[in-house]
This record gives C-alpha cells, structure tokens and sequence, in this order.
C-alpha cells in the first residue's frame, strides 16, 4: 500500500525531547515500512525516517522559533495535495487545515485526532466537513463531538516493545513525567508523595505558556520528598519509569490517551491514575495500576501498589498496546477507508470490550491539549 503519514511541524519525527504525537508517527510510520508498505512521510528536516521523507521546514517549529505554525503547515499540505495522486491513502496528523483543501479526495484521506475534543472553537469544522473520515484514540475523546461525523476507526497508541524494556525490579520512588501545567495537576502528585512519605521524582517539560503556573508549582518544590529532574530525553525515560515504583498520573482533564501511561506499563511500572478521559480504556484497575477519584484513594493506593505483580503490567501492555497492534487497527481503518464510497457514511461508535467502562466521563474543568 502506498501511504502517505503527514505529522505535525511542532517536533521532528522522532522529537528529540518532548512530543507524543510526533513519537506516534514515528513507530507508526517505521512499522509499517518494516511490514512493506510505501511510506511518505511529511515533517521537518530534522526527522529520522527509514520511509522516504520530504522535509517540509528544516528543521522542528519549536527549534526555530516559530510562534505561529499555520503558514508553515499550509505550505506543508501544498507539498502533499501535489502529490496526492501518488498515494491510497493519505494519513494526517494535524487537526484542522487539511478538511479545506482535500474535501474532494476525502475518500483516500482520514485524520488521527490526536487532541482534546471538547473545545467550542473546533466545532464549525467538524459539523461542516462531515464526510472527513476521522480516527479516535480513545473512545472517551469522542464524547464531545457531534454524533454524525465520520468516524473510521478508535486506534488505541502503541509502541514498539523494546522502547521501554521490562524491569522486574522497580523501585521506591513514584514519578510524574509530563508537562507542568495545570491539567497534569503535579500539584497533586506532590500532595500524594508527601502524605504517603514516599520520594517522588518529576521528570517534566516547562512550556512558555505554563511558566506562570510553574511559578506557583516552585515552592512545592522544595521539599525533601521531592526531586524535580526537568525535561528528559528517551534514554533517560526508559530508567525514570522502569525504577518507579508507580507512575502518578493525577490529571485534571478529559485526557485523549495518556501515552506515558502505556510507556510506564510497558517497563512493568503500575500507574495511579484518575478517572478522567481515556483512563479507565489504558488501566485495567487492580491488573495494570489503580483508577481513583481523590487524593485520598491515591494515597491508598500508593500504600498498597506493591501488590501489582509487575509482570502482569507487561502483560497488560503485550495485549493492548504494542506497536504492532497499533498498526494491524490503522491497516484495517486503511482498507475500510478504501472499500467505502467517495461520500462515506457515519460508522457506529463500538466500545472496546476490555475494559467495560471504556467510556469515561469527560472533565467539565480547564485544560489544554
């Protein structure tokens, strides 16, 4: 199959530091060329590909400097619609811009949502390009949308099984890594470390837009419980996860995946996770960490934690998060894309059978992408 994966500007393909979406391009892309298919991929310069890439800036819009990214991104899908007769399918990776300039080709085109959902601001696009074929990564996302979008396929993240390694040991510290922002709430993970006298070691990314915020997180800093490390790269990530003892992810917002949380799974590592968003999809309670609701249950469980057999983590992860399963979702997504007509209808929502409560309610509170 000829495919066509166009990422984001923001980081290169792998990023060097932090960025999900443009780390799930690359296992996406690097996989599928590993399994024989033609792979294009459109993104900065600076990517690493074993696919054929065509650069579209020189190098990542964050190492650049480049505050807006629009003009950047319209250039890039003026390179891809040139080409687009080259391709089955088209895979994007971007949110908006797309919908406008490939609408007649929609039948050879889906979109990855990667973000929230639940923004006022989007909905004029989805409510008028309707016939865009559209990609969840968690069921829970979809909850916002308007309910006769195209939706193809829910595709849960993946990632290569050798990216974070098995560690049967753990450790005695628990781990926040992410961003500081206010819907990650490391706030709360620090409150949750100090009141179960337990280290904890944030590992976390400080963006301009976040900087005020982090001015009120610094003084939580101070506290011999707690080591902030910074923004870490993915050698260092694979040590951070695979020595804690629990992964604290105590966000504040209707979160679309969570990719630490499958990241931390993989090197055995069990998460303490709230119930919001994609959460109760990636955590199977009592197998893989443990879903709370308060800073209490998360003291709780950070008590009883060590009774997770990290072996059953790695399990957890090997059934419903590896790359390759990641792929074998997108290929079948990719031959339903190409089986359906030029105008395709809506696709019923299906809940993933494990767990049951694949549905989370969404967070009625702030946050950001």
């Amino acid at each position: 199959m000829r495919i066509a994966q166009v990422a984001p500007l923001a980081e290169a393909v792998p990023p060097k530091l932090y960025g999900g979406t443009e780390r799930v391009v690359s296992w996406l892309t690097e996989e599928l060329v590993a399994q024989g298919h033609e792979v294009t991929l459109f993104a900065s310069g600076d990517s690493v590909t074993s696919a054929h890439l065509v650069p579209c800036n020189p190098c990542s819009l964050r190492l650049s400097g480049i505050r807006d990214h629009t003009a950047s991104h319209l250039v890039m899908l003026d390179k891809v619609r040139a080409r687009a007769d080259a391709f089955d399918v088209i895979h994007f990776h971007v949110d908006l811009l797309q919908h406008v300039l490939f609408r007649d080709i929609a039948h050879k085109c889906l979109t990855t949502l990667h973000g929230r959902l639940d923004w006022p601001d989007f909905m004029p696009v989805f409510r008028t390009f309707r016939e865009m074929p559209l990609v969840s990564i968690s069921n829970s996302q979809r909850l916002p949308m308007p309910p006769d979008v195209s939706w193809l396929a829910t595709v849960h993240h993946g990632l290569p099984s050798t990216v974070c390694p098995f560690d049967a040991r753990g450790g005695d510290y628990l781990a926040f890594l992410g961003r500081i922002s206010p819907e990650k709430r490391p706030d709360r993970a620090i409150e949750i470390a100090k009141r179960a006298g337990v280290p904890l070691k944030i590992a976390a990314k400080v963006d301009k837009a976040d900087q005020e915020y982090f001015e009120v997180i610094r003084p939580l800093l101070d506290h011999p419980l707690v080591e902030f490390v910074g923004e870490i790269d993915e050698s260092a990530k694979c040590d951070f996860l695979g020595h804690a003892r629990a992964l604290l992810f105590p966000i504040n917002w209707p979160e679309p995946f969570g990719l630490v949380m499958i990241e931390a799974m993989s090197a055995g590592t069990p998460v303490i996770a709230w119930r919001n968003g994609s959460v109760p999809e990636v955590i199977a309670d009592g197998v893989s960490g443990r879903v709370v609701e308060s800073v209490d249950e998360a003291v709780a469980a950070v008590e009883t934690v060590d009774a997770i057999n990290r072996s059953a983590v790695r399990a957890h992860f090997e059934q419903h998060f590896t790359v390759c399963r990641m792929v074998a979702g997108y290929l079948a997504a990719y031959k339903l894309l190409l089986n359906r007509s030029a105008t395709p209808s809506p696709v019923k929502l299906t809940s993933p059978t494990y767990p049951a409560n694949a549905l989370s309610r969404s967070a009625e509170l702030r946050g950001r992408r």
